[in-house]
């Protein structure tokens, strides 16, 4: 075991604390939260199932590959939107722009490329 396997876990498990709450809420309100992205309620109800989902992965380490880069799929959508239907700035009003998504993208990045690392259930 190294170093950046302990690097690996936090960083897993700091992912999975920012999407699992968000995928949650998500879920819970489709319509709510599908009006303010404007998207459909059935496609929320699938990012935040697909949220959670990916959340779990990354914790235990099973599938996080394949989960970061939907994660990365979906910080793609929200710059997209935030860029071009919204036209947020990088650091957007409020400090509320893209700047945050992209971030969480190469977290995922990480992952993508270097795997959950060996504390994980499978490396």
């Amino acid at each position: 075991m190294q170093p950046y396997d302990f690097g690996a876990l936090a960083l897993r498990l700091m992912l999975a604390a920012e999407f699992f709450p968000t995928g949650w809420s998500t879920a819970r309100d489709p319509v709510g939260r599908g009006k303010r992205e404007g998207m459909p309620p059935a496609f929320m109800v699938f990012i935040g199932v697909a949220e959670m989902a990916g959340s779990a992965g990354l914790v235990f380490g099973v599938l996080a590959r394949w989960a970061a880069l939907g994660f990365i799929v979906i910080m793609a959508g929200g710059i997209q939107k935030k860029v071009f239907v919204w036209h947020t700035g990088f650091w957007g009003k409020d400090a509320y722009g893209w700047h945050y998504d992209l971030t969480l993208a190469t977290m995922n990045l990480m992952i993508a490329l270097s795997g959950p690392g060996h504390l994980s259930l499978y490396p």
